[in-house]
Parts: C-alpha cells; structure tokens; sequence
C-alpha cells in the first residue's frame, strides 16, 4: 500500500464533520473526504457568493449538509449529535481582514465564539474525538521581519480578524491543557495555513476571485498593494497537511499523541512567499490575456506588508511537504476557472485536481 492509499484508508467509513463545507476551503476538504469514502457531514452557512463551489462542485448530494451558524450553540449540537463525528476539521469562520473592520462583532463572535462551541462539543462526547482547528498565519504577532513565524512565535494582531484567529488558537490551548490532557479525551492540533489560492473561490476582497473576474470580464486587474509579500499557496497544499495532521491524531496511541496535540503551520517552502504584484502577473500570464494596473489605496485600512511561515515542524514531524511550485499553483488555479466559464462538468474537474495533486507528490 502506498502513502496515499494508507492516508485513504484511514479515512474510509469514518464519520467526518466539516464545519465551514459550504466555503472555499471546506467545499475542497469535503470533495476530498468524499472521494476516500468518509461518510462526511457539513455544518455551516448557505454559501455566501454566487456562484461557490458547494454548488458548482455538486457536493450537495455528496454529504450531509446542514446549514447553521457556529454561534448558535443549541443548532451546532444538533447536527454535531446527527453526525457522531469521529473527526471534527472546524474550518467554519468569517475569513476576511477587510471585512473585520466592517463588522468586528461577527468576525469575533464566530472566529473565536464558534471555537469555543467546536471545543465544547467536543468535551461533550462521551466517545473520543479528534479535532483540528483551522485557524490563520495571521494568528502571529507581525513585526514584518523576513523569516518566518514559528509555532512557537507570539500571537497577536493589528486588526479584528488577525486578533480573532490569535484569540481562537489561545481558546484551543486553554482546552487541550484543562479539559484534553487525560487519556481518553479529546486529541486537539490547530492548523495555520498561508494564503490559500484556486478555483471556486469568488469571495470578495480577495487577490485572485477579484483578478479572476476582472479577466473574465476582459477588464484590467486593479493591483491595490502590489508589493505586500505573502506565502501563497495552493489550496489543496494546507488540506493535504490538515487531512495527514487528521490522521495521525485519529490513529496515534496515547503516548504518541503528545507530539501532536499542538499548533502546526503549513506553507509553501521557505523563500517562495510572492508579492501581490507576481500573483496578479503570473495568473494574467497563465489566464493568457489581459493585464493589470496598479490602483493604490494609501487610506485604506492597515494590512501586513511582510508575512511568512516555517513550515520545518510539519515537514519534519508529519513528513508533509508542498507539492506544487508557484507557477503550478496559477495554472492549475486559471484553468480550474476557465473551465468553469465554459460550463464544464467542475464537479469532475474539481476531483480531477485533487487527483492530479497527489499524482505530483515527490
């Protein structure tokens, strides 16, 4: 049995929970659950864009969707007690730092308040449970220096949204060392991923949903902060590390589940942050047509100029490594796109790049 049919077979016939499916991110994470054959439940808003890819991917008749909110206790429960999760991914949250200064009491309500009711629900189950909590690389304390952050690093942050994702990985410790520390209980790791990149995402404010319909409608890109530096990544990057991180946790032994139990970062290799500018370059390039222009916005509100991560702890203890190189990631991301503009069957497309993705491993 290879690396990818024994991380398959873990998954097969597990109950799966996957708060936040109707998103970005969750809408990949449970296209891939199901294709390993997890009995996977969703719980988590209506999409908030039209189109999305809960949709356009047909994940609807996949899983067990419920839609709620993961402040609202009593509704969580009710679909975490249907679901019987043996794993929980809570990806569920309000994910842009845009929108932090519009409305900072959602953002921290959900962003911290729905952790704290993952965990607690959590702490409910009478059988054990595993749970990984995604939360940001922006969990950090950003001085803008050039290497990057570590797990052990200080958290922090400028705005609401950075604050929010720092306050929920603090909630997690809080958990795992009152409640999760005796054998039995519940097994907790906390993910931190880079800036996440590919088809499906139409979310406003963000660098590439916004690109992507400036190209689609054969208008120029509008390039805000062209030199801020971020790991960009791949979305299918920071999932294969939650779905190997998932695993461990699910089959480790009590003595092994100590060099788990913690915050982990996943990121492209170190060196391979881009700035705004190279993103927007390489998916004109890789889109081929259109172009960009450069639209500054110096009264904007404040956002990093300067962000990476370590990425050595997955690397060396889950033995987790990126596989897709910068330029990968935009083709890939543009032709996933494209595909969608012609009407393609993205339901197959979108399981044809997961597919492709471990095709590529090293």
């Amino acid at each position: 049995m290879n690396r990818l049919d024994a991380l398959a077979a873990v998954y097969r016939g597990r109950r799966v929970l996957v708060t936040g499916h109707t998103g970005f991110k969750g809408g990949w994470l449970a296209t891939w659950l199901t294709e390993w054959g997890a009995h996977v439940h969703g719980y988590a808003l209506a999409p908030s864009t039209e189109p999305n890819l809960f949709t356009v991917a047909g994940l609807e008749g996949r899983l067990h969707s419920t839609l709620g909110d993961v402040r609202d206790l009593d509704a969580f429960r009710a679909a975490w007690r249907t679901a019987r999760p043996e794993i929980v991914f809570h990806l569920a949250a309000q994910p842009i730092v845009r929108e932090s200064y519009r409305d900072p009491l959602t953002t921290v309500g959900t962003n911290v308040l729905g952790v704290t009711h993952a965990l607690e629900l959590a702490r409910e189950e009478d059988a054990p449970v595993a749970v990984v909590v995604v939360t940001s690389d922006k969990c950090y304390e950003n001085v803008e220096w050039t290497w990057g952050y570590r797990e052990i690093d200080r958290l922090g942050g400028h705005d609401l949204y950075s604050a929010s994702k720092a306050a929920a990985e603090l909630v997690a410790d809080a958990y795992r060392r009152s409640f999760f520390a005796t054998p039995g209980a519940p097994r907790l790791a906390t993910a931190r991923a880079g800036n996440v990149i590919g088809g499906g995402d139409w979310t406003a404010d963000r660098l590439v949903p916004d690109a992507v319909r400036a190209l689609a409608a054969g208008a120029p890109v509008r390039v805000r902060r062209g030199s801020a530096t971020r790991p960009w990544q791949h979305v299918l990057e920071p999932l294969s590390g939650y779905l190997q991180l998932g695993a461990r946790l699910l089959v480790a032994t009590e003595a092994e589940r100590g060099q788990l139990d913690s915050a982990w970062n996943f990121g492209p290799r170190a060196g391979a942050s881009r700035t705004v500018t190279e993103v927007v370059q390489g998916l004109v390039a890789a889109w081929g047509t259109g172009h960009y222009e450069l639209d500054p916005e110096p009264s904007g509100p404040h956002e990093a100029g300067l962000l990476a991560l370590s990425i050595d702890k997955a690397v060396n203890r889950l033995g987790w490594s990126p596989r897709w190189d910068f330029a990968t990631t935009l083709e890939k991301t543009a032709a996933w796109y494209q595909a969608c503009y012609r009407r393609d069957d993205m339901a197959a497309w979108t399981r044809r790049q997961i597919r492709e993705y471990w095709e590529d491993s090293p």
